[in-house]
């Protein structure tokens, strides 16, 4: 006898107990992509949240077997959580994933649980604690990651990342180093390598575009064998202007990937490049205050990396004034051999 067809769903709702003692009902619905976004999301009068609960379940993405790009999911809410409150995103989660049929949840699914390491597959807790019986609850000793599902091993040991830092200058004290971190998956065989496999949630169609494409090229410089993965990136800010993260972006994913030499500290680049195919590293503008910053800002073990188009510029006492911090100062015209 012939087993039953399994049919993916094309709703899923997920509720989520708030600290109010009330109740959030989380809907994912699965229609054909038709060239829009992969995942859109809404919650009532909360645009913010919105953007969370998107960038939410992309990360989640990350460490999914195969992930199927075909299909848009709509996920909404039916009221705004209170602005303190996360523990919404694993029924984010679970909702995105039982409606394309990765999971099969009870019609009464009750979620509860958050995570600064959704990109890992980890559920770091829930801070609600009167929870119906029968409710998933995230954290040690219940359900600590996403894999636990299937009964399957935990994937954050098969995510490599790493961060580097750069000089986020737009004048006075909001001046600071920014992270960057890539966070890189081996791709499932068969899985395509191209741009859908390259995630910066949060950022707007533009700028992830622009970082797609500064990792493939960086990566086709590497030659084609080594950018088999599935990719996520993040940035410590919001609200990034100009390409001057370039070079953090790829040295970040080149010590993802392990082909970069691990410093004692941090990597702290400024640099982009129109040419990263060929590995070049060019010069960006604000060459005196992200200098200024830097040198405030470096400790020990750091290792900066500045384009070899500023040396002759330096301000002077910058490389000195690095060594008394125990820190290390190189400007590169290529990556690969730095």
């Amino acid at each position: 006898m012939n087993a039953p067809v399994f049919k993916r769903p094309e709703t899923v709702s997920v509720r989520s107990r708030l600290q109010d003692g009330g109740f959030v009902t989380v809907t994912a619905t699965r229609r054909p992509r038709g060239g829009r976004a992969d995942v859109k999301c809404s919650a009532p009068g909360a645009p913010q949240l919105a953007a969370r609960m998107a960038q939410v379940a992309r990360l989640a993405r990350h460490t999914e077997a195969r992930y199927d790009s075909r299909d848009q999911v709509v996920i909404g809410m039916d009221r705004a959580p209170g602005a303190q409150e996360r523990d919404w995103e694993l029924a984010v989660v679970l909702a995105d994933r039982a409606v394309r049929g990765l999971i099969v949840l009870p019609a009464d699914a009750v979620a509860n649980g958050w995570s600064e390491d959704w990109q890992r597959g980890r559920i770091e807790g829930h801070a609600v604690t009167d929870l119906p019986p029968a409710a998933l609850r995230g954290g040690p000793g219940n359900l600590h990651h996403l894999g636990a599902l299937h009964g399957q091993p935990d994937a954050a040991v098969s995510v490599s990342s790493a961060r580097a830092w750069f000089p986020l200058h737009s004048g006075g004290i909001n001046d600071s180093l920014c992270w960057v971190e890539v966070s890189v998956y081996p791709l499932a065989p068969g899985e395509a390598a191209g741009e859908d496999a390259i995630a910066a949630p949060g950022l707007d169609g533009v700028r992830q575009q622009a970082v797609r494409q500064a990792l493939l090229g960086a990566r086709d410089f590497d030659g084609a064998a080594s950018a088999r993965w599935r990719t996520t990136v993040r940035f410590g800010q919001d609200g990034l202007h100009g390409n001057s993260y370039e070079l953090a972006l790829v040295l970040a994913d080149r010590l993802a990937r392990g082909r970069e030499f691990v410093p004692r500290g941090r990597i702290i680049a400024s640099g982009a490049s129109s040419a990263w195919h060929a590995g070049l590293v060019e010069a960006v503008e604000g060459l005196g205050p992200k200098c200024a910053l830097i040198e405030r800002e470096a400790q020990a073990g750091d290792r900066v990396l500045l384009p070899r188009a500023w040396e002759a510029q330096l301000p002077p006492g910058l490389l000195d004034a690095l060594r008394s911090k125990g820190a290390s100062l190189a400007c590169v015209e290529r990556i690969g051999i730095i």
